[in-house]
């Protein structure tokens, strides 16, 4: 019974809002546990199949769950230590909502009622706003407030976007339940004009979930004052979420005939994403901040690689895999740093590798894999992306592509040198690092080494599955 990776959550959730805190903590980490068995067995389909008129388990969907469960439950572990070391007046209320914010991104993974899709995605909003406005502070607040007014009004644009789609096919004459599964078989006879409007709101509104410009005015602010291991669960498993609604809607109109107009417009939001984050990462004084502009990077380039179709879809959800593994590995280890600090600011930190060199290892190796380099998949996912764009004919949107990586990385790369090699007037720290907070970034690099080394068939085969009805391939 898969849903059950809503409702144990959902319950664990309600139950740690009344609970001590060394207690919630057991129930959190408890939580992931049973959340990954879960998703396990469901992954190698040990319990039935998921299917009835609002929940369905696709490829897709297995796909960002299974990333959302295994990260959850490290960053659940490291939340654990990382408590230790700060203090947090309102604990439990971090425990509960980190784990309602698990529910709610479960139920968007196995969501295929397209209201019911809508109502999960709002719910991760409301569900993760106190995660940004934990610690209090002035600047929280705004972020807060800039995240939950932002996100909503894009989430209206996409309710509306769900109504033209839904208007599609009574100017079609066609009945059927609303949902994606059934929408795909009568798609060729939707009315194009409605199914046309409904992608282009649906793709704004959660696309502004999912952080692509110009709609991702709230993400710098919300990751820069979160804690690091909510800001590991926003940039790595919530913005799959909203680009999985934005991807089936995708599935929806290349099953209409119209994949070339919703491609195109994908493409167009994944460079101007990809420009945005360049232009804006050269110049920051936030260590998370720059973190996150690199989100809205990479998930421009997850859009740009679905666009382009073929081999670069591959390439697109093999991006998503290795981004949430590096990105949260990074926030962690920004987490860590915060803690060692006691800052956010760049100027004010520096002398990493002599003070705390278990978190400049993995910062360092968190930042080459994010910048695309071997080992790590981001390298394999990029090359595949740039590839399909070639053979696709698309050479001045590669050219802008590559253009894009090579001037983040170079803003970027200024500012980690900055931090972990440049001087520092005192070597006070407040907080010593410890394996036990180093440990779970550094798994997750690891993990995204190894998947570049060994991917496992099923997972192979679930990507194959989710790509083909976009006529994703992976084959050059």
């Amino acid at each position: 019974m898969l849903q059950l990776v809503v409702i144990i959550p959902l319950l664990a959730g309600i139950t740690v809002f009344f609970l001590p805190v060394n207690r919630g903590r057991t129930v959190l980490v408890a939580t992931a546990l049973a959340h990954a068995a879960l998703t396990a067995l469901e992954w190698f389909q040990i319990i039935g199949p998921l299917h009835n008129r609002y929940f369905s388990a696709t490829p897709e969907g297995l796909l960002v769950l299974a990333i959302l469960s295994f990260l959850f439950l490290w960053i659940c572990l490291y939340s654990v230590f990382y408590m230790q070391e700060t203090e947090m007046s309102k604990e439990p209320v971090f425990n509960a909502c980190m784990l309602l914010f698990l529910a709610a991104m479960s139920m968007v993974t196995i969501a295929d009622h397209i209201i019911m899709l809508w109502v999960a995605v709002e719910a991760t909003t409301l569900m993760s706003a106190p995660l940004i406005f934990v610690h209090h502070s002035k600047e929280a607040l705004e972020a807060t407030w800039k995240y939950v007014l932002i996100c909503s009004v894009g989430i209206a644009l996409a309710l509306l976007g769900c109504f033209f789609i839904i208007f599609s096919m009574t100017m079609g004459q066609v009945e059927a339940p609303i949902t994606f599964s059934a929408l795909h078989d009568v798609a060729a006879r939707l009315n194009p004009a409605w199914l046309k409007a409904g992608f282009i709101f649906i793709l704004i509104g959660y696309g502004t979930k999912m952080g692509l410009a110009p709609m991702h005015t709230w993400l710098p602010d919300a990751h820069s004052e979160a804690p690091g291991p909510a800001s590991a669960l926003l940039s790595g498993a919530l913005l799959n979420c909203a680009f999985l609604g934005v991807y089936r809607c995708h599935q929806l109109m290349y099953a209409a005939g119209l994949g070339p107009f919703s491609s195109n417009v994908l493409i167009a939001f994944g460079l101007a994403s990809m420009l945005v984050a360049a232009v804006f990462i050269l110049n920051q004084s936030d260590y998370k901040r720059m973190l996150a502009y690199s989100s809205i990077e990479n998930m421009g380039i997850i859009a740009f690689g679905t666009g382009i179709g073929g081999i670069a879809v591959f390439g697109a959800m093999l991006h998503m895999i290795h981004h949430s593994l590096i990105k949260s590995s990074l926030f962690l280890t920004a987490g860590n740093i915060f803690l060692g600090y006691g800052t956010k600011i760049i100027n004010k930190t520096g002398a990493m590798m002599r003070l705390f060199p278990k978190t400049a290892a993995t910062f360092v190796a968190g930042f080459a894999g994010i910048s695309g380099f071997p080992p790590f998949g981001l390298f394999i996912s990029e090359l595949l992306i740039i590839f399909g764009a070639v053979k696709a004919g698309r050479y001045v949107v590669v050219a802008i592509f590559i253009f894009c990586l090579i001037l983040v990385f170079a803003g970027a790369s200024r500012l980690v040198i900055q931090m972990v090699f440049g001087t520092r007037e005192s070597d006070e720290i407040l907080v010593p690092e410890q394996w036990k907070r180093a440990l779970p970034p550094l798994v997750l690099l690891l993990t995204s080494m190894a998947l570049v080394i060994w991917m496992p068939e099923s997972i192979t085969q679930t990507i194959i599955r989710a790509i083909a009805t976009i006529g994703g391939t992976i084959h050059g």
